[in-house]
Formats: C-alpha cells, sequence, structure tokens
C-alpha cells in the first residue's frame, strides 16, 4: 500500500480551526515504532503515532528529486523545536536546498485529539510528507459533435487553479474529512480486492443543497486534495468535468446516444493504471431527471433513455479502480432514485453554521489586513482576528474584554456572522467587498469602523434577501 493511504485519512474529523502543537525533545526515548494494521484504524496515542500531513508545493521551475526533498522536509520537521499550528511552515534561511526548489510547506488536517490543544512529543508524531508540483496548463476542452458547445472540461491534477481551495471551504465539521477518509477507503478496498458481490461500494459521491453553498467549489477541491495524496500511486491524475446540457440532443432519442459517447471516452482514460480520474457532474438532476417524472408526462420521454444510458455507464465504470464520480445537486428530489441508491455518500451541505460563517469572514478580513486595504492606527503589528475557538473562550473570560485590539475587532466580526444566518458562502465572501463599497473614503479604511460597516451591509442583505 503507498504512503498516501496511511495519512491522516484514518483521523477522526476536525474542526476546520484546529490546531496541531508539535514540540520536539529529546526525551523522553521514543518507543517502538508500532507496526501499521492493513485495515484504516483510528490511532490513539498509546500504541500508535499521529499522522500529521505535511503537504509541500514545489516551485513550477524545480528540478529536484521528490524523494530528494521529501527527505529534506523530514529533516527540518526533525530539527524544529517550536510548536507548530495548522498552516504555512517556514523554511530556515539557512537551508539553501528547500530555499531553491520549494515554494510552501504546509501542515494540513491534523488528527481530532490535537485538536484540544495538547502538547505531542516529537517522538509521537508520524509526519507524512506529500511533495508536488501544480499543473499550469488550465482546463482544456472537448468538443461536441457540432464543436460548438464542448462535452468536458479537462484538467490536470494538482492544477493551479484549484490551489488553496480546499482550505477556503468551511463547512460544519467532520464533512471534509468524512470526504476524505471515504476516498481512500474506496481505493483501498478495491486495490486490496475486495469482493463487490460481499461488500458493495461504488466510489460516487452526491453532495446536494441550495445553491451558493460550494459543491462544486469542494467537488475539484477534493479530487485536488487526493491527487496531492496519492501522488506516489498514481503518477497522473485529471479532473473531467461534465458539461451536462451539451449531452441532450435536440433529435429524438439521440441524448442516450451521447452520453454513451461520453463515457465511453471517459472509459478510455481509466484504461491506463496509472492515470487516478475523477468524474465531476455538476447539476446531475439535469441529466438523471425521474423517470417518473417522464412516465407521467411532465418530463419528455427521451430522459428515459438519458437515464438508462447513464446508470449503465456508471456501472461499467464500476469495474476500474482508479476513478471516482463527484456529483452535485440543487434539487435533490429531482434525481432518479437509482441514481441516488447507487451514491455511497449523499451528503447535505446546507449554509454555513455560525462558526463557519466567522471563519469565512475571518479569512476576508485577515485578507484585506494583508494587502493593506485595512489599517490599524493603534500602531504595532497587524492585529490578528482570533479563531472561532479561541474567540469563544475569551467571550467567558471577563480580563479578556479589552476595549481595543484583537479581541475587539473579533467580536464586531462575531456580531457580523451572527447577523448573516441564512447566507450562502458565496455571498458571504462577497459581503466585505460590498462594505469596502460602502465607505466615504476607500483609500484609507480604519479595521475598527469597517467592522462597524460590515455590520450594517449584512443587516442590509439580510434584509433584501428576505424581501
Amino acid at each position: 500500500m503507498s504512503a498516501p493511504m496511511e495519512i491522516s485519512f484514518s483521523a477522526p474529523p476536525p474542526p476546520p480551526d484546529a490546531a496541531c502543537t508539535v514540540v520536539s525533545s529529546s526525551s523522553p526515548s521514543p518507543p517502538p515504532q508500532q507496526q501499521q494494521a492493513a485495515a484504516v484504524v483510528a490511532p490513539s496515542p498509546a500504541d500508535d503515532k499521529v499522522l500529521v500531513s505535511v503537504e509541500v508545493l514545489l516551485h513550477a521551475t524545480s528540478a529536484a528529486r521528490h524523494s530528494d526533498v521529501q527527505a529534506a522536509v523530514e529533516r527540518m520537521l526533525e530539527a524544529r523545536s517550536l510548536s507548530y499550528v495548522d498552516g504555512p511552515v517556514p523554511i530556515p534561511a539557512d537551508n539553501s536546498f528547500l530555499i531553491e526548489n520549494v515554494k510552501k510547506i504546509q501542515i494540513c488536517d491534523t488528527d481530532e485529539w490535537v485538536e484540544n490543544h495538547k502538547v505531542l512529543l516529537f517522538w509521537q508524531v508520524k509526519p507524512v510528507v506529500h511533495v508536488f508540483q501544480l499543473s499550469e496548463d488550465g482546463p482544456g476542452e472537448e468538443p461536441g459533435e457540432d464543436d460548438t458547445l464542448s462535452t468536458f472540461n479537462e484538467w490536470a491534477l494538482p492544477a493551479k487553479e484549484f490551489d488553496g481551495l480546499w482550505e477556503s471551504l468551511l463547512y460544519e465539521v467532520g464533512l471534509k474529512q468524512r470526504l476524505l477518509r471515504y476516498a481512500a477507503s474506496a481505493l483501498l478496498f478495491t486495490e486490496r480486492g475486495v469482493d463487490p458481490c460481499l461488500v458493495s461500494w461504488n466510489r460516487i459521491v452526491l453532495l446536494h443543497g441550495p445553491p451558493g453553498t460550494g459543491k462544486t467549489s469542494l467537488c475539484k477541491a477534493l479530487a485536488q486534495k487526493l491527487s496531492i495524496r496519492f501522488k506516489s500511486r498514481y503518477s497522473m491524475c485529471q479532473l473531467i468535468e461534465v458539461n451536462a446540457h451539451s449531452l441532450f440532443s435536440k433529435w429524438f432519442s439521440e441524448s442516450g446516444k451521447l452520453v454513451a459517447k461520453l463515457f465511453q471516452k471517459i472509459q478510455e482514460m481509466v484504461e491506463e493504471e496509472s492515470n487516478l480520474v475523477f468524474v465531476l457532474i455538476d447539476e446531475v438532476e439535469s441529466l438523471a431527471a425521474a423517470r417518473q417524472a417522464a412516465i407521467s408526462g411532465s418530463e419528455p420521454s427521451d430522459s428515459i433513455r438519458v437515464v438508462n444510458a447513464l446508470l449503465t455507464q456508471m456501472d461499467k465504470l464500476k469495474s476500474w479502480p482508479n476513478v471516482i464520480i463527484l456529483t452535485t445537486s440543487n434539487i435533490t428530489t429531482a434525481i432518479d432514485i437509482a441514481f441516488v441508491d447507487r451514491a455511497d455518500i449523499k451528503a447535505y451541505v446546507g449554509p454555513p453554521t455560525l462558526q463557519a460563517r466567522y471563519e469565512i469572514l475571518r479569512s476576508c478580513i485577515q485578507e484585506l489586513l494583508r494587502v493593506g486595504i485595512l489599517t490599524y492606527p493603534q500602531g504595532g503589528s497587524v492585529p490578528c482576528i482570533l479563531n472561532y475557538s479561541t474567540l469563544r473562550e475569551k467571550q467567558h473570560c471577563p480580563e479578556a474584554a479589552e476595549p481595543h485590539g484583537s479581541f475587539h475587532l473579533s467580536s464586531l466580526l462575531y456580531e457580523a456572522a451572527e447577523l448573516c444566518e441564512g447566507l450562502s458562502g458565496r455571498s458571504l465572501r462577497k459581503l466585505p467587498f460590498l462594505a469596502h463599497a460602502s465607505v466615504a473614503n476607500p483609500s484609507c479604511c480604519d479595521a475598527s469602523t469597517f467592522m462597524h460597516t460590515l455590520i450594517q451591509t449584512a443587516k442590509r442583505e439580510i434584509s433584501e434577501s428576505r424581501g
């Protein structure tokens, strides 16, 4: 089994702002290395090491061998004596090899027991280093029959367009980790030759929920993340985004044939064993419209052929171990029940929770502070907007109620997040821009003043959205 199959998929789900704290130590001596089990089992501090994923992005011009970079990063991590948090890891100024070849190093997706702010001695941690380069080719298009509408877009993964997308998506605790662990298990079961007649799985994911909640972005980010994690197992990874509307023909009975032709092209891609293929079908209800509706006359009879062709082709792909189908829907009730039943995971992606809303807005404010659009007249370093967990802890401590500084700004942001209940993630990320467009002097905007404007903008957006 390749290294990516061992990584933190085995961990329970962390919250979006989970922190990994790691401290190196020369004593006590590390215990004997525990043998890894073949099955994916959650690690416990008593008998196994905590798996910490470390992603290493190389410069586009780097020609260094991935194994050399991996070894250098592992040595660098062993030499560190400071604590870590999820996010970027600075490269030592005296490490010329890494500075020359590595664009960024970051720790991500840490284990659940790390979230409780427990300090881990270095011998308790097993860093799993993933080295990769981003493809800058952009999407390629497959023209349709009439050369007017492409059948699908194709990305070589990991792609530059999706860099940072996974980290920017914030949902209820555990959703992203659930998808990661599902994909790891699905590929593991297939690779180990588990009899599908005894244990059934289809490698199909269905994300459903209202528009604007980031379902399509999450599918793309998941494909990007898995292409990094499984890089040592699959030398090439592709994302195929199907244009569902291009598969409907104005000619009767032709739509089913177009679906079959598309999946024939996908099958040609997956025949290469070293190629991991992700098939993304956005708004799958347009393809998988309920056959019952067609029978009742509310949908054209050609819909039956499209659904039948789609189900048949998806069943054919089951025999290939290196393909995962990712689908999204805004209207789950409109999808054929036979399609829904084939999905291994049917995850609801709803509007962001209070914690997710706060963290989304927090990431926006931090970015505006970073680039200098928001100013801070107090002097000194740029204030750090507290993460959700830290803010909630301080809100229950009377001594934390400082009139200025990080806590003050964070409290104002929390008030704005509370007002935004019901807004989608897409709307939340527009909110700081709309607030900035409302200030009197956009070229010099005080952070505290901006927070009050953000609150007023949130009230206006909620009022307008409710009519």
